[in-house]
């Protein structure tokens, strides 16, 4: 059976003055899919999402939510979405039901409906023990499941959530991320999510992952599918002192990229220089005082792959030269 596709984006852009925030990006989300938007702060995520929900307009390209053209039907768009921001607005002196029942009598739906809807959303969320306090007591953690309630009080088809586990612990990030899997694994709500997310170990957990650098959507796929690009091409070491093996490692002519992943350094090589990498590194540490405890060869990392691929982007200052008048 063919998937429901309920997110597609067309050739979407914005501008803000020079800068181009968001860089002809299309992508689809289907019904019952994860999909994560990873870049980093300024790469154009929370742009891209507002565009989706017609929050701002878009210079060129279209956002059809559920087929529904998100400009020209805003109203009948946004009621097939929830959307989170970075930053949800709660009602500090209202109870965390109260805020639920603010919500949901916005969207215009009848008492008689969101009373047993709110509760069976809280108990969803784990908050249904704290429906009588208010929310400017929660934990950060506790306002953003808190948003997620919010966010679905409509019972929306699409979610669209802005990074929502920035600033939140370890286990409360855990906890937020099994409620969007159950989510998405009902089949009988049919929802697809749009996530946006700094965090690579988050992406991980997507159906398919797209890069977002400088507004443009440098590629998309599974993470493993993402992962196999540099397969045979990432080398990890480990050893003391590490800034100093480092500094050895990054004048191998071999090696096109180092970075430091805790207490060891993953290595990019290039095609094919995997051994003669090693070969070299194992003997060249021993004249600069540095001892050598794991060298080996190592999956790529969703980080390596996209560094490889940022790396080929201009910057935005560099793009605005070229597309400058030569005098």
């Amino acid at each position: 059976m063919a998937a429901t596709t309920l997110i597609q984006a067309v050739h979407l852009s914005r501008s803000f003055g020079r800068a181009r925030a968001v860089d002809d990006v299309s992508l689809r989300v289907d019904a019952g899919e994860i999909y994560g938007l990873v870049g980093p702060d300024g790469a154009g995520k929370t742009t891209f999402m507002r565009l989706l929900c017609n929050a701002i307009r878009a210079d060129a390209g279209e956002a059809l939510i559920a087929g529904v053209n998100a400009a020209r039907q805003p109203e009948q768009a946004r009621g097939q979405i929830g959307y989170l921001s970075q930053r949800f607005s709660l009602y500090q002196e209202l109870t965390v039901l109260e805020n639920i029942r603010f919500f949901a009598e916005v969207r215009g739906i009848p008492a008689r409906e969101w009373k047993p809807r709110c509760h069976a959303i809280l108990q969803f969320v784990g908050l249904d023990e704290f429906g009588a306090r208010r929310a400017g007591q929660l934990s950060g953690g506790m306002r953003q499941k808190l948003g997620l309630a919010a966010a679905l009080v409509h019972r929306p088809r699409i979610l669209l959530l802005d990074e929502p586990t920035t600033g939140v612990d370890p286990l409360t990030r855990q906890d937020f991320w099994q409620l969007i899997i159950r989510l998405v694994g009902d089949a009988e709500r049919g929802v697809a999510v749009l996530v946006s997310t700094p965090y690579m170990d988050e992406a991980t957990r997507c159906g398919r992952v797209g890069f977002l650098h400088h507004g443009r959507l440098l590629t998309e796929g599974k993470p493993a599918e993402l992962r196999a690009r540099l397969q045979g091409r990432v080398l990890e070491l480990a050893g003391q002192p590490l800034r100093q093996l480092r500094r050895i490692a990054q004048t191998d002519p071999g090696v096109e990229n180092v970075q430091m992943f805790g207490d060891r350094l993953h290595l990019r090589v290039a095609a094919g220089q995997a051994d003669n990498v090693m070969a070299r590194l194992a003997n060249a540490p021993r004249d600069a005082g540095c001892t050598i405890t794991r060298l080996r060869e190592a999956p790529a990392q969703l980080e390596d792959v996209f560094i490889a691929l940022s790396e080929d982007v201009p910057t935005a200052s560099q793009a605005q030269a070229a597309e400058a008048p030569q005098a």
